[in-house]
C-alpha cells in the first residue's frame, strides 16, 4: 500500500490491528478504578454522631437505674408493711389471753355475789395485761411521787399542796405507756403547786397544761 508520497505504510512492529495508537486511553479503561471514599476513616468519627451515641448510652443506663430503684422502693415498702403486720399480730396474740381472762372474770361476776373474789379476779387480769405489755417492751410511765416531765406527762390540773414539792405529781388520772425511748401515750396527771400567798391572785388550775413544772 502506498501513501500520498508513494511510500508504503508499514505497520509498526508489535502493533495489532485495531489497537489504538500509543498515548490514547481506550474507552472504559478507568471503569473499576478506585474512587475516593466518602466515609471518614475509623478514629475520625463525626463529633455529633459520637455525642448522640453517648447520649443514647447514658439514657439506657439511667432507665436501668430508675427501674432498679423503683423495684427497690416497692420491695422496701412491701417488707415494711409485712413487718408492721407481723408486729400487730404478735401483740394481738400476746393480748388475747388477757381478754379471755377478762371475759371469764365478767361471767363469774355475774354469777357470784362475792365482791372481793371479783376484785381479785380483775386484779389478776390487770397484772396479766401489764406482763403481756412488758414482754412486748411496753412499760407504764412512772407518775405519782415523780417530778413532772412534759415529755412524759400531761398535767390536767394543779393543786395547792404544802406536803409536796412544787411540780411533783400527786395523782394519776390516766396511765401513760412507752416502748423503749418512744412515748406511746403521755400520762395524764395532777401536779402540786405552792400555796398562794395572801394577796396573790388565784392561780388557774392549769388544765391540759405542760407547764406544771414551771
Amino acid at each position: 500500500m502506498q501513501g500520498d508520497n508513494g511510500e508504503a505504510n508499514v505497520p509498526r512492529e508489535g502493533a495489532a490491528e485495531g489497537t489504538p495508537a500509543s498515548g490514547t486511553i481506550p474507552p472504559g479503561a478507568n471503569e473499576g478504578a478506585a474512587r475516593p471514599s466518602s466515609v471518614p476513616p475509623s478514629g475520625n468519627l463525626d463529633p455529633l454522631a459520637q455525642a448522640q451515641a453517648e447520649a443514647a448510652r447514658m439514657k439506657e443506663a439511667w432507665l436501668r437505674t430508675a427501674a432498679d430503684f423503683d423495684n427497690f422502693r416497692k420491695r422496701s415498702k412491701r417488707d415494711s408493711d409485712e413487718a408492721r403486720r407481723t408486729g400487730r399480730e404478735d401483740l394481738l396474740r400476746a393480748l388475747l389471753p388477757v381478754f379471755d381472762n377478762l371475759e371469764r372474770a365478767l361471767q363469774s361476776a355475774q354469777r357470784s355475789a362475792d365482791v372481793k373474789a371479783m376484785a381479785d379476779g380483775l386484779s389478776m387480769v390487770q397484772r396479766q395485761f401489764t406482763d403481756a405489755l412488758g414482754r412486748e417492751g411496753i412499760a407504764r410511765v412512772p407518775t405519782v411521787g415523780k417530778a413532772f416531765d412534759p415529755s412524759l406527762h400531761e398535767a390536767i390540773q394543779q393543786v395547792e399542796s404544802d406536803t409536796h414539792a412544787p411540780g411533783t405529781i400527786i395523782a394519776e388520772v390516766q396511765p401513760g405507756y412507752s416502748q423503749g425511748e418512744r412515748l406511746v401515750r403521755a400520762a395524764m396527771v395532777v401536779v402540786a403547786r405552792p400555796k398562794a400567798s395572801a394577796g396573790d391572785p388565784p392561780a388557774s388550775s392549769g388544765a391540759h397544761s405542760n407547764d406544771a413544772s414551771n
